[in-house]
């Protein structure tokens, strides 16, 4: 098992490889193979991919992030400014109406509400969001509203998984009801953690997944 020390290297190592992060803009603490990030990073997106980035690196147990973003004077919008453009992504990446999904931008921070019937497309506009300039946060309050048979959203991601990697989808245990789906079992990282929940959430119907994995 890797010591604190040297996970606190690989981190900053992962960190520093990673084009998205600037590595004066965060700190990096481990203890007992929790690593804290601290810092300013210059906008949303590098303080995502700073979170993802440590995930990655093998033998983290978990992320804390203690970052707030701190915007450079040329990246400053209006929230008038950006709540027209977020209503704009979310029309054209996901083809969802300002009846569907109200937008609320306070101080940059964006706050998303509504219902859709896919958790696909809540996803993709968080996503596409996170990366905006002026942006320094994203809340997904959206409901997802679209119903599928519990054994079909079970067997539709035992299969994803199994696409991706059939070793740990054997450890990975996944139970459905009315469309929040529970994960169990052990995974190796981070981020394969995270990609095991990407999958569950990918499925029609899924309306809230549980993260019970833990990371060995």
């Amino acid at each position: 098992m890797k010591s604190d020390m040297e996970l606190k290297r690989q981190v900053e190592d992962e960190l520093e490889w990673d084009p998205a992060v600037n590595v004066t803009d965060i700190g990096v603490e481990v203890h007992e193979r929790v690593v804290t990030l601290s810092g300013h990073p210059a906008n949303y997106a590098e303080k995502l991919a700073a979170e993802k980035a440590a995930q990655r690196v093998a033998g983290v147990k978990a992320v804390v992030v203690e970052m707030d973003v701190r915007l450079l004077d040329e990246d400053v919008r209006t929230d008038e400014e950006i709540a027209k453009a977020v209503r704009a992504i979310v029309h054209w990446t996901v083809g969802l109406s300002e009846e569907a999904v109200k937008v609320q931008v306070e101080k940059g921070w964006v706050t998303l509400r509504g219902e859709v019937d896919s958790a696909y497309q809540s996803h993709v506009a968080t996503r596409t969001i996170s990366h905006m300039r002026g942006v320094i946060g994203v809340s997904n309050l959206i409901t997802i509203v679209g119903d599928a048979a519990a054994h079909e959203i079970g067997e539709q991601i035992s299969k994803a998984l199994q696409r991706h990697a059939e070793r740990e989808a054997k450890r990975i245990g996944v139970k459905v009801h009315e469309g929040t789906v529970t994960l169990t079992g052990t995974v190796d990282s981070m981020a394969e953690r995270s990609a095991v929940r990407g999958v569950a959430w990918s499925a029609p119907g899924v309306h809230a997944v549980i993260d019970n994995l833990a990371v060995w």
